[in-house]
């Protein structure tokens, strides 16, 4: 059985001291693909260095809404630059973050359909991170198609959010919030994605499953996400790992060699 990591930070300082082995440890345990993600010009560098070093291992270019404090212009060439590496596999993680930033929405918003442009332009689907920010998230993705669509990253746990993402043809990715004991409509979303729109991550160095809450996150936890959604379905932990897998092969266009 093989699992796919669709969004993970081995970009973070948390991995500093003993990223290579953790990395070649996961591999060796069955989570056989990973998407490295950026979230800022920095980060989406650091990335694409580490991803080189491994054939299982993509990223993704982006500069998420938590990390525009400092932002010019001439970041989102840099992004657009950086997303032409052969190892980069969508733009990302982009979208609104209300949570934790209320002052500059405009901005949010303008870098995020900035970023979406980039993507049409490069023929790549996106990674959307979106917190406490639904409708606006929504309203923008209706009005500024992205061409190859993308993928709702540690998917909040709204109806709302997974009926109208889905309509617009997006993929849902699941990550450690569905196996909190006090979780609200964890299995209530689940059952409302299809299993060939379902994909799985750990967001890893953060938001490690139950039975880890606390501990630092990495790839090898995403078989927790796989177990919740092939209990809620009521189906084996191989179909989600190969579905979960094929998926996210299809929806970032990654060729097995």
């Amino acid at each position: 059985m093989e699992l796919f990591d669709s969004h993970a930070h081995y970009n973070d300082e948390k991995f500093d001291e003993d990223r290579d082995r953790i990395i070649k440890e996961i591999y060796k345990s069955g989570v056989t693909k990973i998407i490295n993600a950026g979230y800022s010009l920095g980060s989406t560098k650091k990335a694409i260095e580490i991803a080189d070093n491994y054939d299982f291992m993509y990223t993704t270019a982006g500069i998420s809404p938590n990390d525009i404090d400092n932002f010019r212009k001439e970041d989102l060439k840099d992004i657009e630059n950086l997303a032409k590496n052969k190892k980069v596999v969508a733009i990302g993680e982009i979208g609104l973050d209300y949570h934790w930033n209320t002052e500059n929405k405009e901005l949010q918003k303008e870098v995020f359909i900035s970023q979406i442009e980039i993507a049409n332009r490069l023929k790549l689907p996106i990674v959307i991170h979106t917190r406490e920010a639904i409708y606006d998230t929504l309203d923008i993705l209706k009005n500024n198609k992205c061409n190859k669509n993308g993928v709702f990253h540690c998917s909040p746990l709204n109806v709302d959010l997974i009926r109208e993402g889905l309509k617009l043809g997006f993929y849902i990715s699941f990550a450690g919030p569905i196996t909190f004991k006090n979780s609200k409509n964890a299995d209530e979303v689940i059952k409302m994605v299809p299993l060939d729109k379902i994909l799985i991550e750990t967001d890893s160095p953060y938001l490690s499953p139950e039975p880890l809450r606390g501990k630092r996150n990495d790839s090898r936890n995403v078989k927790y996400m796989a177990q919740k959604i092939a209990d809620v379905k009521e189906i084996t932990l191989e179909e989600v790992a190969r579905t979960t897998y094929n998926n996210t092969k299809v929806i970032f266009e990654i060729k097995e060699k």
